[in-house]
């Protein structure tokens, strides 16, 4: 009998764009591979989470890379490249089944309210203790 896959517990609290597309390359490959997967994010993070205005989804607003390329840009030039886009990785760790936790307490501190989280993908809204409670014993918890 195989071994079963420890689960990938990431906690995102960066607002920068670079580290939260790699955690969503981290999160949608452990889903493709079998892997359980829980994101929780909070503080800058969320903005990877905001509905946003219109056609610019909030994850257009996290800061811009260590090259100073802003995240539409980043983003354009990794699919100029061929790196999968920010859309891409998070809807595919959605459809793959990741789970998506905004923080609580973290949009009280940012001033982000449900409604304002986009409404196309699963997110549940929980605290630290939640996530902790979930995420107990599945495998190791990573700060990205």
């Amino acid at each position: 009998m195989a071994k079963a896959k420890a689960a990938l517990n990431l906690v995102l609290i960066s607002d920068l764009y670079e580290r939260v597309h790699y955690a969503l390359v981290m999160a949608s490959a452990a889903a493709a591979t079998g892997r359980k997967v829980r994101l929780f994010l909070s503080m800058g993070a969320l903005k990877a989470l905001a509905r946003g205005t219109g056609e610019r989804p909030g994850w257009h607003d996290l800061s811009p890379s260590s090259g100073g390329l802003s995240a539409m840009d980043q983003d354009r030039a990794f699919a100029e490249a061929g790196v999968a886009t920010f859309e891409e990785l998070l809807q595919a760790t959605a459809a793959l089944g990741g789970e998506l936790m905004a923080c609580e307490m973290g949009m009280r501190a940012v001033g982000l309210a449900r409604h304002e989280l986009r409404s196309d993908i699963e997110i549940a809204e929980g605290g630290v203790v939640t996530f902790l409670a979930a995420a107990e014993g599945t495998g190791p918890i990573l700060f990205v």
